[in-house]
């Protein structure tokens, strides 16, 4: 798999504190990378970065093999790179259609094209295998893995190559999380690469091809979630090889 997106030695600070610490990171084209980590490990600085709300102090980001800058949201959207936040910014007082275009309408003699948008939020539906009522029912009504399928479309519409979804199975039931990890399955076999951020182990473990572990601002582990336990996971998070879910696996295996 070509690689897509690279940081190499980033760093970042706010400051006195240091944030982020010569950090790594990289994606390949069709491939789910979980960034995982204990709340302030640095993950929210690092989806800042990539996304171009906060640019590095040092270090290269490199794309499809070539050194860019990321110092804007604009900057990463031209490259072909959508953040989906975890507040999901979906407007409740519109529609599926109106959300999805929300901000790039699509317009015919200077008004708006509805059938067009339709036709396309319908078709993007379908090739995501996402199943809702209708594209013309309210935002607020949909559930909450439906609001997120939802985001996560919209950001797919300008044909982005890396898509960064930060903790969306929060707060989630366990069939609205189905619904969204089935679409990062999906978005993985059409060949996005994905940077899934997440505190779930459950979910890193299902969907996840490779695992970037960060503590205290650097790296602390990459790991193939094939090869690889939940046990390793947690312990390379707390940077402790005893806890809780260790002895827990414990008990279960005795």
């Amino acid at each position: 798999m070509a690689t897509v997106l690279a940081l190499e030695g980033i760093s970042k600070r706010f400051g006195a504190v240091q944030a982020l610490t010569d950090v790594d990171l990289e994606v390949n084209e069709g491939e789910v990378v979980a960034l995982v980590g204990d709340n302030g490990a640095g993950k929210s600085t690092m989806i800042k970065v990539i996304a171009g709300v906060g640019p590095p102090d040092e270090g290269t980001i490199t794309w499809e093999g070539r050194r860019v800058s990321i110092t804007s949201p604009s900057d990463a959207q031209a490259l072909g790179i959508a953040t989906v936040y975890q507040d999901l910014a979906l407007c409740d007082n519109l529609d599926v259609v109106g959300n999805l275009f929300l901000g790039n309408e699509l317009t015919s003699t200077a008004v708006l094209d509805e059938v067009s948008m339709e036709k396309r939020s319908r078709d993007l539906l379908h090739t995501l295998s996402i199943k809702i009522p209708s594209v013309r029912i309210p935002v607020a009504s949909l559930s909450g893995g439906q609001r997120q399928t939802v985001a996560i479309s919209r950001s797919l519409l300008g044909e982005p190559k890396v898509v960064l979804l930060d903790e969306p199975t929060a707060a989630l039931g366990v069939e609205q999380t189905a619904q969204v990890l089935d679409l990062v399955e999906r978005l993985r076999a059409q060949g996005h690469g994905v940077i899934l951020i997440s505190h779930n182990m459950v979910d890193v473990m299902a969907v996840a091809d490779r695992i970037a572990v960060l503590r205290l601002g650097r790296n602390n582990g990459f790991f193939d979630a094939k090869a690889t336990t939940r046990e390793e996971i947690i312990a390379a998070i707390t940077g402790a090889t005893d806890n809780a879910a260790s002895r827990r696996d414990r008990r279960l295996s005795d």
